[in-house]
C-alpha cells in the first residue's frame, strides 16, 4: 500500500511506503465506561408527580422508567418512546403505593424479568409482586419481608445479583457507612435472605450514599453519592463478592444537573446511566460508553485511525503461537468533544481592530471576517489560516448602513454570502441587503426589504438565522428576550412573521445580552453576557443545552457558563467556527478578536495484553499529528511488544 502522508517526523523514523496489506478495524463500544462518561443534555422532569424521588429503576428493554417517591410513598411509571431516550418519557398514569407497608420508602429495586419488586425503610425491606411485568399498576404485597435491625437502622439502596440470589443493601445509619452482603437461597425470595458476613465501607470515598448499580459481570460496582454529587467506582476482585471491594480512583460529577441525587442506574448494557434528585424532580441521562477499535490482524498488517472520540485499541485474530504477527498502525489525533466549555482554552492568539466590535460573523470556511462597529458600519477582513485569528488582515472593505438606521448592532449573512441582514436599534427593524459577489461587502446594496420588530422590543440590538433561512432570532435589550420568527420563504424577510415564542433571559442574567447563536443542528444555544461592565464576574459566554425541540426556544436546556473576564470586561461579539474547534470572542475594552479553543484530542487507552518499554503507554497524539505504532506478537496474542515508532509526525 502506498502512504499518501507526508510525514514531518518530531522524533523517530520516517516512513514513506508501506506494501503490506491494509487490515479492516472493526468498531465497537462497551459500557460501564464512567471514565469518559458525559450528560447527553437529556432530562425529563416528574416534579407533577413526585416531590422526593429517592429511588429509580428502568425495564430491560429500556421503554419504561419507574421512579419512587419519598413524599407520596408511591411509585410512578413512565413510558419512553424511544428505549433509553429519557428525553422522550412521558407519564404511563400508572402508579402505586407501598404505603401500608412503609411510610417514607428510600429505596426501589424490581427483579431482572419484571415480575417482582422490592421497597425499604429503616431496616425493613418488603417484596411485591407484578402480575403483569413491568407495568407497575397490577403490584400488590407479596407479604414477603426481610428485617435486619442490627445492620440497618437507615436503609438506603437495595441491589440485587442478577440472578436474585444475593441482594446487597446500604446503610447510612451508622458510622462507617457500609454495604452489607446477604445470600438467598431462593431467587428472589426476600424473606429467604441471611447474612453473608460480607460489608464494604464507602465512607471515606462516598460518604452518604443512595442507590448502587453493577457492572455486566459483577467486577465493577458504582456508588451514588448525595453527599458529592457524584458516581464512584469500585472493583471487586471476586466477581459480586462485596468483601474484595476496592475504590479505583475513578468518579463522575452529576453536580451540575443535579445537587442532590438519590437515584441512580445503568441502562442499554451500561451505555447510558441516568440520575434523579430532588433539588430539580427530574431524571437526567449520560453516556457511559467505551468505543473501541480493533486491528483484526487477520486481514493485513496496516491500519490506520482517525478517532472521533476516547476510543480502546484492541487488536485480534493473530496468528498461532509460535508464528510472529505484526501490525503497523497509524493514528491520527482529531478533535473531539467539540462546542465544549469544559475544554476551552485561550490559544493566546489575537486581531486588534481600530474600533469596539460589537458582532463577529465568519464565512463557514473560516478564511472571511466581518466585525460590525458601532457606528453602523461592517468593516471585511482576509484569514490567510482558516480560523487562525492572527494571520487576519483588512481588506479595505466596509459598508455603511447609516441610511437605513445609525444604530446598527447585529450582522448576518445567508450561508452562500450572498444576503446580508442587520438590525437597527433607532428604527427597531431588520434589514435585508443583496451583494452581487458573495462575501464581498464592496458590492452589497440594500433590497428595499425590511421587517419590523418593535411589536416585541424597542431596543433590538442581535439576530440570528436558521441556517436554512427559515427561522429568525432577534435579541431585545429592553425586555430582555430572545424572539422567534419564520420565514415563509427562505431568507426573504418581506414574508417573515412572529412565532409568539421568546425565551427571557433576564431570569438568569442581570447584566445585557451580546450577540448570540446557535449550533448548526439547532440544539444548543450560546450568547456573551457582560456587555455592560459592572462585573468582571460577569463577562462569561453562556449554553444552553439541549433545546429539546431543534430551534424551537421554548423547549430551552441547561446553562453552562465560561468566564471570558481575563481577555475583555466588555464583550459583545461572540462565534464559533462552523467545526466547534475554535470560539472567537471580541471586546471594546481593548478592541480586540480573541480566539480559544474548543476542543481536545481523543484519548487512547489499550489492553494489558499490550507490553510498553517503558511499561506505560503513549500519550495521544495532538490534534493534526499521526503516531506510528507497532505491534508484534509470537504467542498467538497472550502478549504483544508495542513500540511507538513515530511520534508527533504531521
Amino acid at each position: 500500500m502506498a502512504n499518501s502522508k507526508d510525514f514531518k517526523v518530531k522524533n523517530g523514523i520516517k516512513p514513506t511506503v508501506y506494501h503490506e496489506a491494509v487490515g479492516t478495524v472493526v468498531s465497537g463500544s462497551e459500557g460501564y465506561y464512567l471514565t469518559g462518561a458525559s450528560y447527553d443534555n437529556k432530562s425529563f422532569s416528574v416534579a407533577s408527580q413526585a416531590t422526593l424521588p429517592i429511588g429509580s429503576a428502568i425495564k430491560s428493554d429500556g421503554t419504561s422508567y419507574y421512579v419512587m417517591d419519598n413524599t407520596t410513598d408511591t411509585v410512578y411509571q413512565y413510558n419512553l418512546s424511544t428505549a433509553y431516550d429519557i428525553s422522550t418519557a412521558s407519564y404511563a398514569s400508572k402508579s402505586f403505593s407501598v404505603n401500608t407497608q412503609i411510610s417514607s420508602p428510600v429505596a426501589l429495586a424490581i427483579s431482572a424479568d419484571g415480575t417482582k419488586m422490592y421497597s425499604g425503610q429503616t431496616g425493613t425491606i418488603y417484596q411485591y409482586t407484578l402480575s403483569t411485568a413491568w407495568d407497575i399498576s397490577t403490584a400488590s404485597y407479596a407479604s414477603l419481608s426481610y428485617t435486619n435491625g442490627t445492620n440497618h437502622t437507615n436503609l438506603r439502596g437495595i441491589l440485587f445479583k442478577p440472578d436474585g440470589t444475593k441482594v446487597y443493601i446500604g446503610d447510612i445509619g451508622g458510622t462507617p457507612k457500609d454495604i452489607f452482603q446477604y445470600s438467598l437461597s431462593t431467587a428472589w425470595d426476600i424473606s429467604t435472605a441471611s447474612y453473608d458476613n460480607k460489608t464494604l465501607v464507602v465512607t471515606s470515598t462516598v460518604g452518604e450514599f443512595g442507590e448502587m448499580d453493577f457492572n455486566a459481570d459483577g467486577s465493577k460496582l458504582f456508588i451514588q453519592s448525595y453527599d458529592n454529587d457524584a458516581v464512584y467506582q469500585y472493583s471487586l476482585s471476586t466477581a459480586y463478592d462485596i468483601s474484595t471491594g476496592s475504590y479505583d480512583s475513578v468518579s463522575f460529577s452529576t453536580g451540575s444537573q443535579e445537587a442532590t441525587a438519590r437515584g441512580f442506574i445503568f441502562g442499554d448494557s451500561g451505555t447510558k446511566f441516568y440520575i434523579v434528585g430532588d433539588t430539580n424532580d427530574t431524571i437526567y441521562q449520560y453516556s457511559s460508553a467505551s468505543y473501541t477499535q480493533t486491528l483484526d490482524l487477520s486481514t493485513g498488517s496496516v491500519f490506520e485511525i482517525t478517532p472521533t472520540s476516547d476510543i480502546q485499541i484492541n487488536l485480534s485474530n493473530p496468528a498461532a503461537s509460535g508464528t510472529v504477527s505484526q501490525a503497523t498502525l497509524l493514528l491520527d489525533g482529531a478533535a473531539t468533544n467539540t462546542y465544549s466549555f469544559a475544554d476551552l482554552s485561550d490559544d493566546s492568539k489575537s486581531y486588534a481592530a481600530t474600533f469596539g466590535p460589537n458582532a463577529i460573523f465568519f464565512k463557514p470556511d473560516g478564511i472571511k471576517m466581518f466585525l460590525m462597529s458601532n457606528g453602523a458600519i461592517a468593516y471585511q477582513y482576509s484569514l490567510a489560516n482558516s480560523n487562525d485569528i492572527s494571520t487576519t488582515t483588512y481588506d479595505s472593505v466596509s459598508f455603511n448602513f447609516g441610511s437605513q438606521d445609525a444604530g446598527m448592532s447585529g450582522l448576518f449573512f445567508k450561508s452562500d454570502g450572498t444576503k446580508m441582514y442587520a438590525v437597527g436599534s433607532v428604527t427597531d427593524t431588520v434589514y435585508q441587503y443583496s451583494m452581487s459577489t458573495a462575501w464581498d461587502l464592496s458590492t452589497a446594496s440594500y433590497d428595499s426589504v425590511s421587517f419590523s420588530v418593535a411589536g416585541q422590543d424597542s431596543i433590538p440590538v442581535r439576530l440570528f438565522f436558521k441556517p436554512d433561512g427559515t427561522k429568525m432570532y432577534i435579541d431585545g435589550a429592553n425586555g430582555k428576550k430572545i424572539f422567534q420568527y419564520s420565514l415563509s420563504t427562505a431568507w426573504d424577510l418581506s414574508t417573515a412573521s412572529y412565532d409568539s415564542v421568546s425565551y427571557t433571559y433576564s431570569s438568569t442574567l442581570s447584566f445585557d445580552l451580546g450577540q448570540f447563536f446557535f449550533t448548526s443542528d439547532g440544539t444548543s444555544l450560546y450568547f456573551i453576557s457582560g456587555a455592560v461592565p459592572s462585573s468582571a464576574a460577569n463577562e462569561e459566554v453562556v449554553g444552553y443545552a439541549p433545546l429539546s425541540t431543534a430551534w424551537d426556544l421554548s423547549t430551552i436546556g441547561a446553562r453552562s457558563t465560561f468566564s471570558i473576564s481575563s481577555l475583555d470586561t466588555t464583550p459583545y461579539g461572540v462565534q464559533f467556527s462552523v467545526d466547534g474547534i475554535k470560539l472567537f470572542v471580541s471586546g471594546e475594552q481593548n478592541d480586540k478578536v480573541y480566539q480559544l479553543n474548543s476542543s481536545t484530542g481523543a484519548t487512547i487507552t489499550y489492553p494489558s495484553t499490550l507490553e510498553w518499554p517503558s511499561g506505560t503507554a503513549p500519550t495521544s497524539p495532538a490534534i493534526g499529528e499521526t503516531d506510528v505504532l507497532t505491534f508484534s506478537t509470537r504467542n498467538g496474542g497472550t502478549s504483544y511488544q508495542s513500540v511507538q515508532a513515530v511520534d508527533g509526525a504531521k
